[in-house]
């Protein structure tokens, strides 16, 4: 198996740039054909092999965005050993992302079990695709990039991870803004940098936990940088509301 990187973000910050690598293992598999989505402009690559996915053949996502209007806004808890962060996700700006974390992924129990992979401080903690002894999940299809939704990646907002040469590639991963991190938010469609990674949510309480998540100690092991040295485990995704 050979190293990937998940996660490749270009972080202006003070003056210098921060490439922030979210390193783990996985196949080369190429992902399945995105769900159903409006239109949207796609990088060149958009339907290239991603080299982080492992995609799952049992089952299919759900082709349907938003079930009902009358919950566009459910939020869910995530139980986590070192506390409860609950988050509420926008199914208004970000259909067809909140749907494929409650319906091909929280729901499923597909979190359970899965650690804060990479953290780092002041930037962002990330999460949802291993497990406690660094496993990678089998995920579903890709989805479509809502990242032109007009969610912005403010501190405490929620937005998934993708593979940083494809726009169109994002699964389970997600992760948690420790600050402002407007380099992240979509301008333009020219790109995939451009293009930026879809705010979906945020949280509404545990935001003390996430910062204790953030102040862990951290190490290197094998594949993966920046990981904690005591796994921080999210034992339960249950949605509340």
């Amino acid at each position: 198996m050979t190293c990937f990187r998940f996660l490749s973000l270009a972080v202006i910050c003070g003056g210098f740039s921060l490439l922030l690598l979210g390193c783990g293992r996985g196949d080369a598999s190429s992902p399945a054909a995105s769900i159903a989505a409006p239109a949207v402009a796609a990088d060149d690559a958009s339907s290239a092999a991603s080299p982080a996915s492992t995609t799952s053949d049992v089952g299919q996502p759900s082709t349907a965005p938003a079930k009902s209007r009358a919950n566009n806004f459910p939020e869910v808890v995530l139980k986590t050993t070192l506390g409860d962060i609950r988050l509420r996700l926008n199914g208004e700006q970000a259909p067809l992302t909140v749907d494929n974390f409650l319906s091909n992924y929280a729901r499923r129990g597909f979190y359970d079990g899965t650690i804060f992979h990479y953290v780092h401080s002041g930037e962002m903690v990330i999460a949802g695709g291993y497990t406690s002894d660094f496993e990678p999940k089998p995920t579903r299809a890709p989805i479509a990039n809502e990242a032109p939704n007009g969610l912005t990646h403010k501190r405490g907002t929620v937005a998934m991870i993708r593979d940083p040469q494809y726009a169109q590639s994002a699964t389970s991963q997600f992760f948690i803004n420790l600050k402002d991190n407007a380099s992240f938010n979509h301008s333009g469609e020219e790109t995939s940098e451009e293009f930026g990674y879809c705010v979906f949510g945020e949280v509404i309480a545990g935001m003390d936990v996430v910062d204790a998540i953030a102040s862990a100690a951290v190490h290197d092991q094998g594949d993966f940088v920046n990981t904690p040295v005591t796994p921080v485990v999210i034992e339960t995704v249950e949605q509340v509301k």
